[in-house]
């Protein structure tokens, strides 16, 4: 097993493969990254799968009740109040009698894992994890889950010991996951990056919603859940200190704690108070409205304090539009430095990360040539090489590798 990254080499087996998708997030209840990614792999997978014979089923088990393209489930209504992390290891207990008939269970976020764990156990049937954060790197998802954050902690630290191979969705990834769990041989830890459709995700000159929301003049672009990890709040703070003129367009919801939802809420209020041209959306917009922003925004920003790869980085770029971001975990690796964005060091000290944000930001408003360039080699480097018919077929030779 190559430890760095699989390649879409390897044979068959005759039968074709029977796979279960363990998932919290699963359309139309998406939220985050996870959730983005599960959906397109699933879709990738039954397209290269039933193409060359590779993969016979796919079911997707997920959270949230029943859907009409997967196993939905949900606690009874009197069991709702459970603090999140006991809550997942009841549903993903009761996914277990429907896991049985699989060659391989494949789950994503420690919501899911303990599901595959006690698949592997009951059925000895492999376990592949998708790691798209580690709970050891988010500690402020105590304020989030109280005492939950340690029974979190424990179902990621034993599915991860019991896993057969674990996807890391960047070589950044790749050693975090190596450091917070060093029981791990390396070579049971692969990395295979995120995708993305870059058909779905493309320019466009709709203007439609832009104008029903009166946005106008030049403006940057936040889109990203309120929580720590996103670091809205740094990105609010140094845009004080951005000239008036540039706009910001915050597509910000779904707070993990009220604490962090009302800081962040006060900073808009703060900087609308100061500046007309600031425009917040606190829910989910539809696809059409995102790509508008997406592709009318002078400059993303990502400013994350923790960031295993960073889809929205890579739909950004798919729509031609240069980022801005901060330079930690994956997105290095996506955001290339000089050629189709700009990166800002992190520091332990906030208010030098935020007065560097602040400086990138200006530079690069500045600078229509340099964002042209930006935007023209992020468009190309998506459509090069982050298309998912290559994350699927990575992740059927790491199916194929693991039954062998």
């Amino acid at each position: 097993m190559n430890n760095r990254a699989i390649s879409d080499s390897g044979e068959a087996r005759d039968s074709g493969i029977d796979l279960s998708i363990i998932t919290k997030e699963w359309p139309p209840k998406i939220y985050g990254g996870a959730g983005v990614h599960v959906a397109n792999l699933v879709t990738a997978l039954a397209k290269v799968g039933a193409s060359e014979g590779l993969i016979k089923s796919t079911g997707v088990h997920c959270f949230d009740g029943e859907r009409s393209d997967a196993h939905g489930y949900q606690l009874e209504e009197a069991l709702s109040a459970l603090n999140p992390s006991t809550a997942a290891l009841l549903i993903d207990a009761a996914m277990l009698p429907n896991l049985g008939g699989s060659n391989i269970v494949h789950s994503h976020t420690w919501y899911a894992n303990f599901a595959g764990d006690l698949a592997k156990r009951t059925f000895d049937i492999p376990h592949v994890i998708t790691a798209h954060s580690l709970e050891p790197r988010r500690p402020w998802k105590a304020e989030q889950l109280g005492g939950g954050y340690e029974i979190s902690c424990w179902i990621e630290s034993t599915s991860y010991r019991r896993a057969d191979a674990i996807i890391a969705v960047s070589d950044g990834m790749r050693e975090d996951v190596l450091d917070c769990y060093p029981f791990l041989e390396p070579d049971r830890v692969v990395t295979i990056r995120n995708g993305i459709d870059s058909e779905k995700f493309r320019p466009t000159s709709s203007r439609e919603f832009l104008e029903k929301n009166a946005i106008e003049g030049e403006f940057a672009l936040f889109v990203g859940r309120i929580t720590r990890q996103k670091g809205l709040k740094h990105l609010l703070r140094a845009f004080k200190s951005v000239p008036q003129e540039v706009g910001l367009v915050i597509a910000a919801g779904n707070p993990d704690e009220p604490g962090i939802g009302s800081e962040v809420e006060a900073l808009i209020n703060e900087l609308k108070s100061e500046r007309r041209n600031i425009w917040w959306f606190p829910t989910m917009l539809p696809h059409d409205e995102l790509l508008e922003l997406l592709s009318a925004a002078e400059i993303f920003l990502c400013p994350s304090i923790y960031e295993p790869l960073g889809i929205v980085n890579l739909e950004a770029m798919a729509c031609g539009t240069a980022v801005v971001a901060s330079a930690v975990g994956g997105i290095p690796e996506v955001v290339m430095h000089g050629v189709t964005g700009d990166l800002v060091p992190w520091s332990d000290n906030p208010h030098d990360f935020e007065t560097d944000l602040a400086i990138t930001i200006t530079s690069l408003m500045n600078d229509p040539a340099r964002r042209d360039r930006y935007a023209k080699a992020g468009r190309d480097r998506v459509v090069r090489e982050f298309g998912w018919e290559a994350v699927a077929k990575a992740t059927i030779s790491l199916y194929q590798s693991v039954l062998h």
